[in-house]
């Protein structure tokens, strides 16, 4: 997973895995899906960020186990 802040778009981009991207679907106003062929979630784009997300603080609780490192 990668996760970017574009500061000179004001866009927040949530990449789940590296398969490309063949579909988006706006699920919400500046809050864009996008799927893979298959129809499985590959990213999420937040646009204006900043007014939706608080970008001060990151929360990765659970993501860094062992289990998880490991694979």
């Amino acid at each position: 997973m990668k996760i970017q802040y574009f500061s000179d778009t004001d866009t927040l981009s949530i990449r789940l895995n590296n398969q490309p991207s063949t579909e988006s679907t706006e699920i919400a106003p500046d809050v864009v899906i996008d799927f893979d062929e298959a129809g499985s979630v590959v990213g999420i784009e937040i646009d204006f960020a900043s007014t939706k997300v608080d970008l001060r603080n990151l929360d990765l609780r659970g993501l860094l186990t062992p289990e998880l490192i490991s694979k």
